[in-house]
């Protein structure tokens, strides 16, 4: 059994996704092993019990994942997972909740290659993150914001958009970045200024009319993370991949979710395989979160 190699799986919520558990699973783990409805104080004896039950070998094929749906709880986990390590009972750890790193990982970086292809980039571009309220906006609007772009996050409600922006700026951005919050009533004049326009709201829900994608003069780029009809985005495909999006006067291209869950799911796996790799050769090890999983995206998107 020490030979095996084993990742628990912690996350506040009722359920461990099944989703997370499949990519473990192809990425090499040959045990996966959940603990549900966790709190964050119950972290560091967790981390312990697994560190120290296999040996100074058997805690090189040990692993930690974080999943859940709050962002912060998720990075607060993550932060308190790494100090509860005792050297050299040290185990690699990835946190990833909702999916929501490696999904706003996959989707700033897709965008990021289709402006780079004009010659343009996110540094001093204009982004809106429509229905941006939520674990994959907030991070696709850090990383765009890290990136140089002016970044709006957009809610139905005007306070809520704010304090998360407030939020994303704080504690996700390490201060440096200067995302704003913004209603979903301003948005005929939002879109006037925009050059990029991420839709990260729920499934089904579409945040950009036909109306307002002709509207939009500058609109260079469009990614929309809803595979579910009606799109996110009107006139943009799940299957699109820098497209032409229908209506368009500006000339924009899209990025649908099947596109972008394509590098999603690549990324994931690249990070999985990391840990594990980490852990085998004895090097130091990862704690892995969305900064990690956009440099992979990147880095994956030069290879193809």
């Amino acid at each position: 059994m020490d030979k095996v190699f084993i990742l628990h799986m912690f996350t506040p919520e009722k359920n461990l996704s099944p989703f997370d558990v499949n990519m473990a699973v192809d990425a090499g783990w040959g045990s996966t092993t959940p603990y549900t409805r966790l709190e964050v104080d119950e972290i560091p004896a967790l981390v312990q019990d697994a560190i120290f039950s296999r040996g100074p070998i058997g805690v090189r094929r040990t692993g930690i994942f974080i999943g859940g749906r709050d962002v912060k709880t998720a990075l607060d986990m993550l932060s308190l997972a790494k100090k509860s390590m005792v050297p050299p009972f040290e185990v690699s750890v990835f946190a990833d909740p909702s999916g929501a790193f490696t999904t706003a990982a996959a989707m700033v970086a897709l965008v990021e290659y289709e402006l780079i292809k004009y010659g343009l980039s996110l540094e001093g571009a204009n982004v809106l993150c429509l229905g941006g309220t939520g674990p994959v906006g907030q991070i696709a609007a850090v990383l765009a914001a890290q990136s140089g772009a002016y970044v709006k996050i957009i809610g139905r409600q005007l306070e809520k958009a704010q304090a998360v922006a407030a939020l994303c700026n704080a504690e996700y951005g390490g201060g440096k970045t200067k995302i704003e919050g913004d209603a979903d009533a301003n948005k005929q004049d939002l879109i006037l200024k925009a050059d990029v326009v991420f839709a990260t709201a729920a499934a089904g829900v579409q945040v950009l009319s036909s109306e307002l994608v002709a509207a939009a003069p500058k609109l260079k780029v469009a990614a929309d993370v809803n595979a579910v009809p009606p799109s996110g985005i009107a006139g943009l495909d799940p299957f699109n991949k820098g497209t032409a999006i229908k209506g368009s006067n500006s000339g924009a291209v899209g990025l649908g979710a099947l596109a972008i869950g394509n590098l999603k799911y690549k990324v994931q796996n690249k990070l999985l395989t990391l840990m594990r790799h980490q852990n085998r050769k004895n090097d130091k090890p990862v704690y892995l979160h969305f900064e990690h999983a956009f440099e992979a995206a990147r880095s994956l998107i030069k290879k193809s």
